[in-house]
């Protein structure tokens, strides 16, 4: 009985995860489709850090990750990266180097990449996150592939930014993820010259991901290429 309802908690917080991540989506579309931000990789990985990998926390790296992950939510990435003297809470950086091999280590570098891109420092997010290990997980690796595409585009290394995204959206190929990563990886091909490889982007989104938010939104990409 006590197994049943564990479950049943499981799947209720699973739930809500979603439902959070699709209110996000129907709030700042717009923002995300035209920002070439790293948004929504960025909520992607918190939402479902949150749900496979924070709980429960019964160890001293993850008392220490989830300390760090407050000031993360509190929007204070500062601390969130280099902890509270006062407190004594460490913070994404100090969990990684001392917990480096635990699961919470290898997450406090997905944090601190997430801090860095927050504050615009993009190469720093870059280094740190090529150092993250992957998880396994459908949404959240892919997810991380795409938020070091958009850092690379931030930096001005498009080639690079169109060929890390468009491996994002294969990687993740889902309804929710890789539509926008190949709506990125288009925007990056037009501003580049590059309309048939824009195009090949756009059209896979009609063809492959019905279900997506985008699903309607690509035809107007799609319409001024094909003029």
């Amino acid at each position: 009985m006590a197994k049943n309802n564990k479950k049943k908690a499981e799947v209720n917080e699973f739930d809500q995860t979603i439902a959070a991540s699709k209110s996000f989506f129907e709030k700042y579309e717009k923002q995300i489709i035209y920002g070439g931000s790293t948004l929504l990789a960025i909520v992607i990985a918190v939402l479902l850090i949150h749900q496979f990998y924070i709980t429960p926390r019964n160890n001293r790296a993850n008392e220490s990750l989830f300390q760090a992950e407050q000031f993360f939510q509190e929007g204070n990435y500062e601390k969130a990266l280099n902890g509270d003297e006062q407190t004594g809470k460490l913070g994404f950086l100090a969990v990684a180097d001392k917990f480096g091999s635990t699961k919470a280590g290898n997450l406090a570098r997905l944090y601190a990449g997430m801090c860095y891109a927050h504050t615009d420092k993009y190469q720093e997010a870059v280094d740190i996150l090529q150092k993250f290990d992957g998880c396994g997980d459908e949404m959240v690796s892919p997810a991380v592939i795409g938020m070091l595409g958009n850092c690379y585009a931030q930096l001005g290394q498009n080639d690079k930014a169109v060929e890390t995204l468009v491996k994002a959206a294969k990687k993740a190929d889902n309804n929710t993820l890789s539509p926008q990563f190949l709506i990125q990886a288009g925007q990056i091909y037009e501003s580049l010259g590059q309309a048939e490889k824009a195009l090949e982007c756009y059209k896979q989104i009609k063809e492959k991901y019905q279900q997506s938010y985008l699903y309607a939104e690509v035809d107007k990409y799609i319409e001024r290429l094909s003029k």
